[in-house]
């Protein structure tokens, strides 16, 4: 009778607490990304707007490290309980399942879609110095130097590294990787001199590159993008030549789907706000949006372009 009884009175409360609006207690987002980096900034704005809105406190937790995978896990084990969810990126999601002989979560089925914060093209800078001011002028500037331009990366299996080799390869060209730990450093190399070049999102170069700090050469996106505009597409060059980084939320697989769908729906209505689409902009990110079904499409897409790009360039998971 006991047991029965404390049965009874578990299941009440479980139907109390679905019954309860959501949200109606703090709402945790762990970030894989530092302190003080373009995707804190931005989460800890969007964090902010929709305390203000839901009465509820939005609090971002840092989790850095391991080329995301350290943020990635703690989200992949949280209760799925609706009162956690991921700001993911291209990295943590889609590109660590080719680089990664194993990793401690699995990006395909431990999450799933809430909804798109934007996209964000990967950017080819250089030092000033450097005397190239085109993709073609760059390609020939190697050649007559072999040996001479290196990069600045996380390293050969990082976002960076991987559009570094492909870079090489689509230019019949040899560049040095110049491994970094985190992404701030070997921009800041980049714009000492210590390195001729960084590939990067255009959130991690956007401040760097209004201040003419460095001379973007290119950038992967399909077109031309805000911010941008005078920058060519690396396609302009090499048709078919088309990477994106992302910044989107997801959330631990069996969070109830009413915490989703409210989630989802405030996000998208706040990125159409023009402020906030402003805000974005400004720290190179091209506002998205849209429903955890459309995020869940773009992201298999995803897969299979990151997993062509690891196969031609010969990539060998670590």
């Amino acid at each position: 009778m006991l047991r029965l009884a404390l049965s009874l009175a578990l299941a009440f409360a479980s139907l109390s607490s679905l019954a309860q609006p959501w949200p109606s207690r703090t709402v945790r987002v762990i970030l894989s990304q530092p302190p003080g980096s373009s995707p804190d900034i931005l989460a800890r704005m969007l964090a902010e707007r929709l305390t203000r809105q839901w009465g509820q406190t939005v609090l971002v937790e840092n989790r850095p490290g391991g080329q995301n995978v350290v943020g990635a896990q703690a989200a992949a084990r949280a209760a799925p309980d609706g009162y956690t969810f991921y700001y993911a990126t291209t990295a943590a999601l889609v590109v660590n399942v080719y680089t990664f002989k194993q990793l401690p979560y699995d990006p395909r089925k431990d999450f799933v879609p809430v909804t798109m914060i934007g996209l964000s093209p990967f950017v080819l800078a250089v030092n000033p110095s450097v005397p190239a001011k085109t993709l073609t002028e760059l390609v020939a500037y190697a050649k007559a130097n072999p040996g001479k331009l290196n990069v600045a990366t996380e390293g050969t299996k990082t976002l960076s590294g991987l559009l570094t080799d492909m870079i090489a390869a689509t230019g019949g060209i040899d560049i040095l990787h110049v491994p970094y730990n985190g992404v701030q450093p070997g921009i800041l190399d980049t714009i000492a001199g210590r390195t001729l070049g960084t590939v990067q999102s255009s959130t991690a170069l956007a401040q760097h590159l209004k201040r003419g700090a460095l001379r973007p050469i290119a950038a992967s996106f399909p077109k031309r993008v805000t911010g941008l505009e005078d920058v060519p597409t690396i396609g302009e060059t090499w048709p078919g030549f088309e990477y994106v980084g992302w910044h989107g939320l997801a959330a631990p697989t069996g969070t109830p789907d009413e915490a989703i769908r409210r989630f989802s729906r405030d996000l998208d209505t706040l990125m159409k706000q023009p402020d906030v689409a402003a805000k974005l902009v400004e720290f190179g990110v091209i506002p998205e949006g849209g429903t955890p079904e459309q995020m869940g499409e773009f992201l298999r897409q995803e897969h299979v372009r990151w997993a062509k790009l690891v196969k031609d360039i010969h990539a060998v998971p670590e």
